[in-house]
């Protein structure tokens, strides 16, 4: 018996790149931006229904208000910041001398 075992294919999806496991994003950066920005504003919609259906008086518990205020909050920022590494880095390139 061998030591080292064969990897199990359905375990190893992890391994490709993430534009082989999405192969409908890859190479449309513009699609794909536009998908996360639509995914992000379903996300404060979400946070928005909850928030007025617990101030209506619906029977909603407060930690699933606050859960979905902070996936929305916590992925607005992370678009943000990704959105500044994208500006920075084309300063960068429009720096460069040609």
């Amino acid at each position: 018996m061998s030591a080292i075992q064969p990897l199990d294919p359905a375990l190893t999806g992890w391994l490709k790149p993430e534009a082989a496991r999405r192969p409908e994003t890859a190479g449309n950066f513009k699609q794909s931006l536009a998908q996360t920005v639509q995914e992000i504003d379903g996300l404060q919609q979400e946070a928005d229904l909850a928030i007025e259906a617990m101030s209506s008086g619906e029977p909603k518990d407060v930690h699933e208000v606050m859960i979905a205020m902070e996936k929305a909050g916590i992925s607005l920022r992370l678009m943000v910041q990704v959105r500044n590494k994208i500006l920075a880095a084309y300063e960068d390139i429009m720096r460069l001398q040609m």
